[in-house]
């Protein structure tokens, strides 16, 4: 049969067995030992929310085979488990990459997935990385297929669904299958199983509360549930994706793009173009903080701005400029992490890392009566050529009047982080380690990077959680 005849599910699952079977590309595998990195060292930084501790003792609650490693406990799990604890830890802190324009955030729950089933199996080397580099890029694919080209927007997101949670879950099922030895039926299986457990809604980002933090290890664990189902002999729907009843239909209501998830598959990776996240805040803020940065370094000073505008996309606007009254006046480093006019404080007022970090959203630094009185002088407003760019980019234009009558104007329509303005692999493992040390020594953070490194050739995923097992003293 040509592709044309396939369902979409076994489009995929072909897709992922010659990948398994012939290696991924070097330049995917690199990347994604990068965001392997990168996702464990956020589940270090992680450690010290009351919600991670709850989610530890929660897991360790459950009982069952001891199959694999959690961070922060010296605990082994099963690996369902095992993925819930440390997928939700990596999606806790608003600090794990972002793909665009389907504003997804693929590696937090592919990652941790892939981790358990691998230490669970035994399996090791570059099978790991190319199981999870598949698994990504099935979650990219499937938040595109989602995401309204001529009106820039993910349906997903426009009814209430968290497209990360949704399409992770997925992702995280075609990951765990490849690991634990299934070929190109048991992937389409493990689709179909996945399909009907996957979810997720985001009201939590409206009216509060802290369960968005768990949705990527519901959807990693999840994942490895359905892999271990489908290896017990349940079967799904073939159609599971594309059919009258399928998950499309579903979540998306008739609005989806098929043909992105099966364009150019094997051929054109997504992978390496997906956003690492330089600061942890909301990635709409971004490029107002470098803007802001820049203009410190030209020799601007807090005290010398008499008013400044930052301009963004107009639905980015209404994320981190409204209510103005509230954006101003953040009442804890969480909300800081959502508000424009902090993170133009933190770029005037200088940050930590590569440019602001973990500390630089204290309770403290949020209500500091300094960064206030700036925060009261910054608004933020649509921009016409912002929204030209957004949702491939997300742009800011800072505009500051000075006190001395100047008016000065930066722009940042490329976002740090990306494919046009990389991180350097030493730029990542500073990230890492400003993130590890949060909750461990040097030891055990040079003893991670060795071993994520160690998977190019035939290292183990026991080995790169295993350092960062023993439950640390949180402050």
């Amino acid at each position: 049969m040509s592709p044309s005849e396939h369902t979409l599910s076994q489009q995929l699952a072909a897709f992922a067995a010659g990948v398994v079977a012939d290696g991924a590309p070097e330049e995917v595998r690199a990347s994604v030992r990068q965001r392997i990195l990168d996702i464990v060292g956020l589940q270090a930084a992680a450690l010290p929310l009351d919600t991670s501790q709850a989610v530890l003792g929660f897991v360790e609650a459950q009982g069952g085979p001891a199959r694999a490693h959690v961070v922060g406990t010296d605990t082994l799990a099963p690996p369902g488990w095992a993925a819930f604890a440390n997928g939700s830890l990596a999606h806790s802190l608003d600090y794990d990459d972002t793909h665009l324009p389907s504003v997804l955030h693929p590696s937090a729950s592919v990652v941790p997935a892939g981790l358990a089933a691998a230490e669970h199996h035994g399996v090791s080397g570059p099978v790991i990385l190319d199981a999870v580099a598949v698994g990504i890029e099935v979650a990219v694919r499937l938040g595109m297929a989602g995401y309204d080209r001529e009106t820039n927007d993910s349906v997903y997101f426009a009814h209430g669904q968290h497209a990360t949670s949704i399409c992770g879950t997925v992702a995280s099922a075609v990951t765990a299958s490849l690991l634990a030895g299934a070929g190109e039926d048991g992937v389409v299986d493990a689709i179909g199983v996945a399909a009907s457990m996957a979810s997720g809604i985001i009201e939590g980002n409206r009216t509060g509360g802290t369960i968005k933090r768990l949705h990527c290890g519901w959807a990693a664990h999840a994942g490895v549930t359905a892999a271990e189902l489908v290896a017990a002999g349940i079967t799904g729907p073939p159609t599971a994706l594309e059919g009258r009843f399928g998950l499309f239909e579903a979540f998306l209501h008739g609005r989806v793009a098929t043909d992105e998830v099966v364009d150019g598959l094997g051929e054109e990776w997504a992978v390496p173009s997906i956003f690492f996240k330089p600061y942890p805040a909301n990635h709409f803020t971004h490029a107002g903080l470098d803007a802001a940065r820049r203009l410190a370094a030209a020799g601007l000073t807090p005290d010398d701005v008499s008013e400044a505008v930052l301009g963004v996309a107009g639905s980015t606007a209404r994320t981190i400029g409204e209510p103005l009254e509230v954006k101003q006046r953040p009442e804890t480093g969480y909300q800081a992490q959502f508000s424009g006019p902090y993170l133009v404080a933190v770029g005037l007022f200088g940050g930590h890392g590569l440019g602001a970090s973990l500390d630089d959203f204290t309770d403290e630094l949020a209500t500091d009566p300094d960064r206030r009185a700036l925060m009261a002088r910054i608004r933020v407003e649509a921009d016409a050529r912002c929204e030209e760019i957004y949702p491939y980019q997300f742009p800011a234009v800072l505009t500051v009047r000075t006190r001395d009558g100047r008016e000065l104007v930066e722009e940042v329509l490329v976002n740090r982080g990306g494919p046009q303005d990389p991180l350097t692999d030493d730029e990542l493992t500073e990230k890492f380690r400003g993130n590890a040390l949060r909750s461990f020594d040097d030891t055990a953070a040079d003893a991670v990077h060795a071993a994520v490194e160690a998977l190019a050739v035939d290292g183990g995923a026991g080995a790169v959680l295993a350092p960062f097992a023993t439950r640390p003293t949180v402050n």
